[in-house]
């Protein structure tokens, strides 16, 4: 009676550490019984624990990068599509080319640092490959 309170409380235990994780990927965790977790976890509680947790994650894929947008080649209706560029913005940006960096926006003063931020995840300054001789 005793092994069985033992591996009962065992069990609560490891539920209770992985109920945080199954709520946060908004899954309900899997279904164990106390009696498959307890000798397993008697063993070595917290190397199980974290092994237990690491199998009820799932595994995490990174997400699809959206093409990030060319200042050099990109068209005023495109860039007008970002967030915080306007038409105005946008024929400023293309009247401004070529960018060796997109840091230049701002250095040049072509959009404010606010508007910067807002858009330089989306944004890349590719630079025009020369043609070998």
């Amino acid at each position: 009676m005793k092994r069985f309170t033992s591996s009962l409380a065992l069990g609560a235990f490891v539920l209770a550490l992985l109920a945080p994780l199954a709520l946060a990927q908004g899954t309900a965790p899997a279904k164990t019984s106390p009696a498959k977790t307890a000798p397993a976890a008697e063993k070595s509680l917290p190397a199980k624990a974290a092994t237990a947790a690491q199998k009820a994650m799932p595994a995490r894929t990174a997400p699809a990068k959206a093409a990030l947008l060319d200042l050099n080649t990109a068209t005023n209706a495109e860039l007008a599509q970002l967030p915080g560029i306007g038409p105005a913005y946008a024929e400023k940006i293309v009247a401004g080319r070529p960018y060796k960096a997109k840091s230049e926006l701002v250095s040049k003063k072509i959009v404010p640092a606010a508007v910067y931020a807002k858009i330089q995840k989306l944004v890349v300054a590719k630079q025009a490959t020369a043609a070998k001789k």
